[in-house]
């Protein structure tokens, strides 16, 4: 099966639960049908659910799960009727936690918690966009739901793909292992044949996935734990970049080996470059905010490369 961390287990139950709750008696092939499970994983799920309660865990204090001739039943625990109390902060905190769980494969748009988070953002004063906007990328829910599937099936994946770092568009053959939301954003573990190693791969860069058919010989050996979304290499380049206090999300959004903070908020920052591509549209983007104090990439000094990048878009549109 695709490996999955706690996390990824717990996201999934969390989108599950209610669903089935809404939908009672449904069949257990239909849940797996839409959550793109395998039935087994399904039912392993189901039988932790069972567990969930509150001290001292007497039958009315537990989620009740009932499984018979192929059908399943949820019944939350009497204390899911009592009124829940939260200060503003929990609130806040629940919604933008809860909220990333609607980006989860198979959750009814219009279901029990969409609904909760409705009357939650009413309570709190103002309507989704002015509180919070928790958005898992633009991933096609199509592609998504492939990578799901075919990683729950063990087959392989033809994508067509992008590749932000270098500027390129490639054809792979992919053997998917699990599917992962991490950092904002939808992505695929999988054996890249085209690498011939595995790698990571946002799945809203990947422009058509087309199924094989074909079982995987490629699978993970034991557990490898969560996923990280970018891991360098020891010899990935390294860039030295100062930045002005409206550039501080910098250090925020990318991994830095090394951040120095001044006392008026500019922060000088040491991190490792995937590619040249990537370091000339940060440093386009980041223009005056951001100054070059050393690195070198692809035999080109880091303090050109962002004037390099600048020539050329200024020269198409001079030209």
């Amino acid at each position: 099966m695709a490996r999955l961390t706690a996390a990824d287990r717990i996201r999934r139950v969390l989108a599950i639960v209610p669903w089935i709750v809404s939908n009672p008696g449904v069949e257990i092939a239909e849940v797996a049908r839409r959550f793109g499970l395998d039935q087994d994983d399904l039912v392993d799920d189901l039988n932790v659910v069972w567990m969930v309660g509150i001290p001292p865990y007497t039958p009315d204090a537990l989620v009740e799960v009932t499984i018979e001739d192929g059908r399943v039943w949820i019944h939350y625990a009497d204390f899911f009727s009592r009124p829940l109390r939260l200060t503003p902060d929990q609130g806040l905190a629940l919604l933008a936690s809860t909220d990333g769980l609607l980006s989860v494969p198979g959750t009814d748009p219009e279901g029990p918690l969409v609904r909760a988070l409705d009357k939650l953002r009413a309570t709190l004063g103002g309507d989704g966009e002015q509180i919070v906007d928790v958005d898992l990328g633009s991933a096609d829910p199509a592609i998504l739901a492939t990578m799901r599937e075919n990683a729950a099936n063990k087959t392989e994946v033809e994508i067509d793909y992008f590749s932000f770092n270098r500027d390129t568009h490639t054809t792979r053959r992919i053997a998917p292992w699990r599917v992962v939301a991490q950092e904002g954003a939808w992505y695929v573990e999988a054996w890249c044949h085209l690498a011939e190693a595995e790698r990571l791969f946002r799945v809203d860069r990947v422009e058509a996935a087309r199924p094989t058919g074909d079982a995987t010989s490629h699978m993970p050996e034991g557990d490898a734990g969560e996923s990280s979304t970018f891991s360098p290499s020891s010899n990935a380049p390294r860039v030295t970049l100062d930045l002005t206090p409206e550039a501080s999300w910098v250090a925020e959004t990318y991994p830095c080996e090394r951040i120095s903070v001044s006392g008026d908020g500019s922060q000088r920052i040491s991190l490792a470059v995937s590619a040249k591509p990537w370091l000339e549209r940060l440093l386009v983007r980041l223009g005056p905010r951001a100054s070059v104090v050393d690195g070198e990439i692809d035999g080109t000094p880091a303090a050109e490369v962002g004037e390099e990048a600048a020539r050329r878009i200024l020269s198409r549109y001079s030209g």
